[in-house]
């Protein structure tokens, strides 16, 4: 297909996004009545993925019932935000607080602060409790605090069972808060696993939970319950880090969906539910490259336990501005997306000439386009780490769009988002230079 017609197709496929009120009336035809929804981002740091994903999540809390909003966040983190949109007294930026762990601008940000208020509102407004939506987290990596919510539950309601958790999870004491030194040692065979221990808490306390509903409401017994199977499932997490391949990439994303529908079982058969991720997790990973490696993800597996219950939308865009960092650990910066490469997805759409658009791809018209979605190009993902100068090797894989996404929201040139603490390194905007991407 001759390049000038297929960006015709595409321009006569896609609906723009022009700010109105009724935006995004496509995105909720092609939800219906599915179950889980998941909202991609290609980067981990750009506003208007987080604004638009606001938008689009506050009208399926409004008009379509989801009371599940569930995030790339630690489980213990997000659950202060949960207490607080669900009408806590701290104050919205005080609920964001334990969100210390790097990256820290993934969700203390602007957009994320504005969100949350819009949801206590909202949940103000409500007089039935089943009504009111809740916010959290699905990620694996707060060991050590996960832990210390088990202790701290069960110190309230069973000293006794304190004393034992305490017991068992000692075993992790002499690494202070280094998870990844723990991985380290037992891969390296110099200490035991912990993992006997860690089973062992979470399998008690499931043994307990209808005892302890008796004396304390049951979502707070739900809360250490699924601290507990944080603390099980990153224990195996950072001892397969190590080992290299996809095991531990691939525990990572089962524990998501693990947490996923623990929540959808914990709120009934009619809950529905809202994840906001990464591209590369939501994105089905069988029509990528993380296939080939002997990668699975979120968006994969979701789609095999729900069926046409789920709805996958990427989120892409082509140049402007990022928070990312340069180093792991390493403070935010504001820096200039590169426009993207030759035989991209980016670079395509970019070509259109359309601002901002949405592309449903489940049920395309064109038959046309619909084979040429189906084919393979390269798509950009940024993370927390941001490195230009090796764009091509650190940002890049194939894909094909139409299988990995329902549906694909586009923003052609974006800006980065605002970390709520402003820091001098983010100031910075590295300068694209003039013979970019040429290299002459």
């Amino acid at each position: 297909m001759a390049e000038a017609e297929l960006l015709n197709r595409i321009r006569a496929a896609v609906h723009p996004v022009t700010g109105t009120a009724s935006e995004f009336e496509r995105v909720m035809e092609l939800v219906g009545d599915a179950r889980v929804l998941l909202l991609g981002e290609a980067t981990h740091g750009t506003a208007e993925f987080y604004r638009e994903r606001a938008h689009i999540t506050e009208r399926l809390v409004r008009e379509k019932g989801f009371t599940i909003v569930a995030v790339e966040a630690d489980w213990p983190d997000a659950y202060r935000v949960n207490h607080y949109v669900r009408g806590a007294a701290e104050s919205a930026g005080e609920s964001l607080s334990d969100f210390e762990r790097f990256p820290i601008w993934m969700w203390r940000n602007r957009e994320v602060l504005d969100f949350i208020r819009r949801l206590r509102n909202y949940n103000d407004s409500q007089n039935d409790p089943a009504r009111k939506a809740g916010f959290y987290g699905l990620d694996l990596y707060s060991l050590f605090s996960s832990m210390a919510a088990v202790i701290d539950f069960l110190e309230e309601i069973d000293p006794e069972a304190a004393t034992a958790a305490r017991y068992r999870y000692s075993c992790f004491d002499m690494y202070a808060d280094e998870a990844q030194v723990y991985g380290y040692m037992v891969t390296a065979g110099l200490i035991e696993a912990c993992e006997e221990q860690a089973v062992q808490q979470l399998l008690e306390l499931r043994r307990n939970r209808a005892e302890y509903t008796r004396f304390v409401p049951e979502d707070e017994v739900f809360y250490a319950e699924q601290n507990a199977l944080v603390a099980k499932n990153a224990e195996q997490y950072y001892r397969t880090m190590y080992r290299g391949g996809a095991a531990s990439w691939n525990l990572r994303d089962r524990h998501m969906v693990e947490t996923l529908q623990e929540l959808l079982n914990y709120f009934g058969p009619d809950a529905k539910a809202v994840v906001w991720e990464h591209n590369s997790h939501i994105g089905d990973a069988r029509a990528t490259s993380m296939s080939d490696r002997g990668e699975l993800n979120v968006g994969q597996l979701v789609r095999q336990r729900f069926g046409d219950q789920a709805v996958l939308i990427g989120f892409g865009t082509y140049t402007g501005t990022v928070t990312a960092a340069s180093g792991w650990d390493a403070p935010p910066e504001r820096k200039v997306v590169r426009p993207a490469l030759p035989n991209s997805w980016e670079l395509l759409f970019h070509q259109t000439g359309v601002p901002k658009f949405f592309l449903p791809l489940r049920d395309l018209a064109d038959p046309q386009l619909a084979n040429f979605v189906e084919t393979r190009r390269l798509e950009r993902a940024i993370g927390v780490l941001y490195l230009p100068e090796t764009e091509r090797i650190s940002h890049y894989f194939s894909a094909r769009l139409r299988p990995q996404f329902d549906g694909y929201l586009w923003f052609d040139r974006t800006e980065a988002v605002a970390p709520l603490e402003h820091f001098p390194e983010w100031e910075e905007v590295e300068e694209v230079p003039e013979t970019y991407p040429f290299g002459l």
